[in-house]
């Protein structure tokens, strides 16, 4: 199956438009404004996860010019268990680095693909199944730390809605406290999670990357690729 269909990048981010220019597939930003909030104690792929459907969501309900699959993204880091969001503020990205220093962590990026003409009434029970036991155990891997799940098709199996996350460990060398406080004056960490752009001048306080680049950046382009193959997008084709 193949499709001449629309891709809705559902974010504002410059670097998730970047990458979704990457694939030459036509595309169109619909920024979208979904409550970011989530509830306490939700594992980190279950928040991108959730936030990636919400995203994608909140651009369905309000109305598209033509058909299309809606990209839904959403990125967090985690360090001991502690989910580090964008930074108000330079004292506070100057605390997330200097957590983040001489240590390894991990980044979380969530994807969700949603068909335009799926009824969106049925969105709070797909946002439901993230979480649940059948959620996991219905993953398609995709190497060895990413993968997705189908949570919704239409009579003839066909999918409607997709929902996966890609997991990368990112190793910081150790970081003075000097360069912390000038990595922070350049304003680069102001709208990273984390506090930092991987494809940045933040760059070189990476030390070692495990997993998708892509991914850290904000969008597994790995990940994604084969979820767009379900709805008949064929970046290579």
């Amino acid at each position: 199956m193949t499709t001449n269909r629309k891709l809705y990048l559902a974010s504002s981010s410059p670097r998730r438009q970047e990458l979704v220019r990457l694939l030459g597939l036509p595309h169109e930003v619909r920024v979208s404004a979904a409550d970011e909030t989530t509830a306490p104690g939700l594992a980190p792929a279950d928040i991108v996860s959730s936030l990636a459907l919400r995203k994608a969501f909140t651009v369905h309900r309000g109305g598209l010019p033509e058909p299309g699959v809606i990209l839904g993204a959403d990125t967090i880091v985690v360090a001991d268990g502690r989910v580090l969001g964008k930074p108000k503020h330079d004292q506070e990205a100057c605390d997330m680095l200097q957590m983040l220093q001489g240590r390894t962590h991990e980044v979380y990026s969530g994807v969700a693909l949603v068909d335009s003409e799926w009824n969106c009434d049925s969105d709070s029970d797909a946002a439901a199944a993230v979480g649940s036991a059948s959620f996991r155990s219905a993953a398609q891997a995709v190497g060895e730390l990413a993968s997705y799940r189908q949570l919704a098709a239409d009579e003839s199996g066909q999918a409607r809605v997709l929902s996966g996350y890609s997991v990368s460990r990112v190793t910081f060398r150790p970081m003075s406290a000097a360069e912390i406080r000038a990595y922070a004056a350049t304003g680069e960490p102001k709208d990273k999670a984390g506090a930092y752009a991987v494809q940045g001048i933040g760059a070189v306080f990476v030390e070692k990357l495990e997993g998708d680049f892509f991914s850290v950046m904000g969008l597994p382009l790995c990940l994604l690729y084969p979820m767009l193959q379900q709805f008949g997008f064929q970046p290579l084709a």
